[in-house]
C-alpha cells in the first residue's frame, strides 16, 4: 500500500519526465519544457490563466509590430520618397501595396481561401479551433503591406486572426483539449483588438459579441488577463499619435438626443449601403476569371485612382479623422482637387459626403482584389466622416451649438455596430478611446438603433450569412450548431448489405441467414441504387420454399421512403427524417449507395458533442 502512495505522490513527477524526454528528442525549447512542467503541476484554471497571460503578451506584441510596421512603412514613402506631385504618390502606392501582398500570398502562402473574421469563425466551428500555424505571420506581412502602402482597409482583422492563430497553436502545443483552445484563441484575438485600440473592454465586446457566438463558456478570466496584457504592451511601447485615441470632446448634452437619434438612423442605412456595396464588389471580383495578380492589378489601379481624387481614401485614415474630432475638419481638404474650387464650407461640406460613398467601394476593392485587411477600421472612418457630415449639415441649416467632435465619435460607433453586427464592442470602443464614458446614452442610442436597423435587413451578417447558410459557422440557435459538428463520416454505416435486383428469394435468404442487418440495400446490373428490403415486409414468405425460386427481389423491394445525398448536411438529414418517420435511410452519391444512416446514430453522436462542446 505504501507503494502505491509513494507511486501516485511522485505521479507529477513522473508525468513530467515523459514529457521532458518526449519534448527533448524533439528538440524542444527550454521554455516549452517549463510550460510542459508548469502544467503539469498547475490546475486547469491556473494554467489558463497563466496561459492567458501568455497568449495576451503574445498576440499583444503581434499587434505593436504590425502598428509599427505600418507606421514605419508611412513614415519612408512620405518622408524619404520625393515625388514632384501629390498626384503621383496617391497613383502608385496604393496600387503598390495591392499587386505586392497578392504575389506574397501566390507565392509563399500558396493562395489562401478565407481570410479575416470569418476564417477564424470557420475554425471554431470546423476544425476544432485548429488555426494553420501559417497564420501566426503571415496576416502581419500581407496586411502592413497592403495597408502600409496605402491600401484602404484596416489592421484590425489581421491582427485578430494573428492573436487567434496565437491562441490556437498554443494549445495544441501543449496539447489543451478544444474546451481551452477556443478560449485560448478568443483570448488572442482580445489581446490583438486591444493593442490595436488600447482598448481591453472592447477587446473582450469583441470575443463575445463576435468569436465566441453560439458558444456557451464560463471561464472568461484568461480573456480578461489577455485584454490586459494586450492593451499594455501598446500603451507602453507605441506612442501615443499611432493609437486610436482622440482627447478633443463636449460634455453629453441631453438637449442634443434629438440629433443623435437622426444620426443613429443615418448610421443604419449607411451601414447597409456599406454592407451592399461590399458584396456587389466581392461577387463581381468573383466572377471575374482572371488571374489573382491581374485581379490585384486591377483593384490596384481603381484603388489608386479614387486615392488620387479622395486622399483621405489613403491607408487606414484614423489621422485624417483625428483631424475631425479635433476641430480641424478643413485639413482634409488638402492634396485634394477640392481645395481650388471656391465656397470652402459647401465644398467641405460635398466632399465628406462623396468620401462617405467612396470609402465603401474603395475598402472593398482593396480587400477583394488581393489585398489584405479588415473592415473595423473603414467602418469607423465611415462613421467619423458620417458624423462631421451631418454636423456640417446641421450647421449650413442653421442650427446652433452643434455638438461637433461628439458626433464624429458616435457616428464612428454607429457604423461600426451596423456593418459589424456588434454593438457592444463598438460602444465601449469608443468610450475608452476618448475617455468617453460620459457618451454613453448617445452612444447606446446610435449603435443600438444602427444594429436594429442591419439586422432588419438582415438577421446574420451579411459576411457570414452564406456560411451560417451552409451550417459552417456558429450562430445563436445552439442546438443548430451542434448538429453542425456532425460530420456524415462519423455515422455513415458502411457494412450494408446488397444485392443485384434480379436475384431470385433463395438468394435474398441466404443473404439473411449470414447478415443482421434490418434492412437490405438492392442494386441494378449497374451498380446504382435501386431500393430497399425490410426483414419485416417479408416475413410472411421466409417460411414459403416454394416460392424461393419464383420469386424475385425486384417484386420484394421498395423505393426508400427518402434518400440521403452524401454532401447534405445533418440539419437536412434531420428534416429527411421527421417527414418520412423513418430510422434508417440510404446514403448515396451520383445513384451510388455509399451505405445507411440511422438516427439513432445521430442521436448519440448529438449526446456526446453536447457533452463536449457546451461548456467551455
Amino acid at each position: 500500500m505504501s507503494h502505491f502512495n509513494q507511486l501516485r505522490k511522485y505521479h507529477g513527477f513522473f508525468k513530467f519526465k515523459r514529457d521532458f524526454e518526449k519534448y527533448s528528442l524533439k528538440k524542444a525549447r527550454s521554455y516549452e519544457i517549463v510550460i510542459h512542467w508548469l502544467h503539469s503541476k498547475l490546475s486547469r484554471n491556473q494554467f489558463l490563466l497563466l496561459s492567458g497571460i501568455l497568449v495576451g503578451c503574445g498576440a499583444g506584441m503581434a499587434g505593436v509590430v504590425l502598428k509599427m510596421l505600418v507606421h514605419y512603412i508611412h513614415y519612408v514613402i512620405t518622408d524619404k520618397v520625393h515625388f514632384n506631385t501629390q498626384v503621383f504618390f496617391y497613383a502608385i502606392f496604393p496600387f503598390l501595396g495591392i499587386v505586392l501582398t497578392t504575389i506574397i500570398v501566390v507565392v509563399f502562402f500558396k493562395g489562401q481561401s478565407r481570410k479575416g473574421i470569418p476564417a477564424i469563425l470557420h475554425e471554431i466551428a470546423q476544425n476544432s479551433s485548429l488555426i494553420p500555424p501559417v497564420k501566426m505571420y503571415s496576416q502581419v506581412l500581407q496586411s502592413a503591406i497592403t495597408v502600409g502602402l496605402g491600401g484602404s482597409a484596416g489592421l484590425e482583422s489581421p491582427i485578430a486572426v494573428t492573436g487567434a492563430a496565437l491562441g490556437s497553436n498554443y494549445a495544441r502545443n501543449y496539447h489543451l483539449p478544444y474546451k481551452e483552445r477556443t478560449l485560448l484563441l478568443a483570448a488572442g484575438a482580445t489581446a490583438g483588438i486591444a493593442s490595436a485600440f488600447n482598448a481591453p473592454i472592447a477587446g473582450m465586446m469583441f470575443a463575445f459579441e463576435i468569436l465566441l457566438t453560439g458558444v456557451v463558456f464560463s471561464d472568461f478570466m484568461p480573456l480578461i488577463v489577455a485584454a490586459v496584457c494586450g492593451s499594455l504592451l501598446s500603451k507602453i511601447i507605441l506612442q501615443e499619435e499611432v493609437l486610436f485615441h482622440f482627447e478633443s470632446r463636449t460634455a453629453f448634452n441631453y438637449h442634443n438626443v434629438p440629433f443623435y437619434v437622426v444620426l443613429s438612423l443615418l448610421c443604419g442605412f449607411y451601414a447597409r449601403y456599406y454592407v451592399v456595396v461590399s458584396q456587389k464588389i466581392e461577387h463581381f471580383f468573383h466572377k471575374l476569371k482572371w488571374s489573382a495578380v491581374r485581379r490585384a492589378m486591377l483593384g490596384g489601379v481603381l484603388v489608386s485612382a479614387l486615392c488620387v481624387a479622395m486622399p483621405p481614401l489613403f491607408g487606414e485614415g484614423y489621422t485624417v479623422v483625428k483631424a475631425l474630432a479635433n476641430g480641424h475638419g478643413e485639413t482634409i481638404l488638402l492634396n485634394s482637387f477640392f481645395r481650388y474650387i471656391p465656397a470652402q464650407s459647401q465644398m467641405l461640406l460635398i466632399f465628406t459626403g462623396v468620401i462617405c460613398l467612396f470609402k465603401a467601394f474603395a475598402s472593398a476593392i482593396t480587400i477583394q482584389s488581393g489585398g489584405n485587411g479588415g473592415n473595423f477600421a473603414p467602418s469607423l472612418f465611415a462613421g467619423g466622416f458620417l458624423g462631421y457630415f451631418f454636423a456640417l449639415l446641421c450647421i449650413q441649416l442653421g442650427f446652433k451649438d452643434i455638438p461637433v467632435t461628439n458626433l464624429v465619435l458616435v457616428g464612428m460607433a454607429g457604423v461600426m455596430s451596423g456593418v459589424m453586427y456588434a454593438p457592444l464592442t463598438a460602444i465601449f470602443l469608443i468610450a475608452e478611446s476618448s475617455s468617453g464614458y460620459d457618451l454613453f446614452i448617445p452612444l447606446m442610442i446610435v449603435a443600438t438603433v444602427s444594429f436594429l436597423i442591419s439586422k432588419w435587413f438582415s438577421p446574420i451578417s451579411p459576411e457570414l450569412k452564406a456560411l451560417a447558410a451552409e451550417g459552417k459557422v456558429f450562430t445563436r440557435a445552439h442546438d443548430r450548431n451542434i448538429l453542425s459538428l456532425i460530420r456524415m463520416e462519423s455515422i455513415l454505416e458502411t457494412d450494408v448489405q446488397v444485392i443485384p435486383i434480379n436475384a431470385p428469394l433463395r438468394q435474398l435468404i441466404d443473404l439473411i441467414k449470414v447478415g443482421d442487418s434490418s434492412n437490405i440495400a438492392v442494386v441494378n446490373e449497374k451498380g446504382n441504387f435501386e431500393g430497399l428490403i425490410a426483414l419485416d415486409n417479408i416475413r410472411p414468405i421466409i417460411f414459403n420454399p416454394e416460392m424461393y425460386d419464383t420469386m424475385t427481389v425486384k417484386q420484394l423491394m421498395k423505393a426508400p421512403l427518402a434518400v440521403v445525398n452524401i454532401d447534405d448536411n445533418i440539419e437536412v438529414v434531420i428534416k429527411k427524417f421527421d417527414a418520412v418517420n423513418a430510422w434508417h435511410l440510404p446514403v448515396v452519391k451520383d445513384k451510388k449507395l455509399l451505405g445507411m444512416i440511422s438516427k439513432s446514430r445521430i442521436l448519440n453522436q448529438y449526446r456526446k458533442l453536447l457533452q463536449e462542446y457546451s461548456d467551455i
